[in-house]
């Protein structure tokens, strides 16, 4: 058993080291084939779906299964629709797949539009508490420090410096970079 937990089935094949091991087995002749739940659980992109699958039956001349439709045939030219069908399915898994990605990017749109954190890096000056954006004093006050030397005529690299003369800590914890000084310049309110 190789088991994949947290890696998605939207990987290509060389970022899913787990699989490359199993077919590496087959490849050397210590296993027929590979077993998967299912086709969408294989692979959630057409594309890569079908990369494994040719590299099962082609490279490898392994034979392929998911535990829900049991063997999944080779193509065949004599039979099409077998591939068509394969391949439709595929296609749905792919669809699902990007329809659950958008349903939840809009999900963390309407949410940040209505001032609740949405996910990604809290930006400098605030923190969250119970899932909300709130504001950080602190950084907040850096923030208006920052933008005061700047419109003082200080450049973006010299108040990084300063900042860093005085271990003012950026958001992480780290040092200042002329970068983070302009990221707090243009997002902070």
């Amino acid at each position: 058993m190789f088991p994949e937990e947290g890696r998605s089935g939207a990987l290509d094949l060389e970022d899913r080291v787990a699989l490359t091991a199993a077919i590496d087995m087959i490849a050397g002749g210590k296993a027929e084939g590979l077993v998967c739940f299912s086709l969408d659980r294989l692979a959630r992109e057409i594309t890569v779906q079908e990369a494994i699958l040719a590299k099962v039956w082609e490279e490898v001349g392994g034979r392929f299964f998911t535990t829900d439709q049991g063997e999944i045939l080779r193509d065949d030219p004599d039979d099409p629709m077998r591939t068509a069908m394969r391949k439709m399915a595929g296609v749905m898994y792919e669809l699902d797949r990007r329809l659950v990605v958008a349903r939840l990017r809009r999900g963390r749109r309407l949410k940040a539009e209505r001032g609740g954190f949405a996910g990604g890096g809290v930006r400098y000056g605030f923190a969250t508490e119970r899932k909300q954006l709130v504001p950080d004093p602190v950084e907040r006050e850096v923030a208006h420090r920052i933008r005061r030397l700047h419109r003082g005529g200080l450049s973006i690299r010299r108040i990084a410096d300063q900042l860093n003369a005085e271990q003012i800590p950026a958001k992480r914890g780290g040092a200042w970079h002329p970068t983070t000084v302009a990221r707090v310049l243009w997002r902070t309110a």
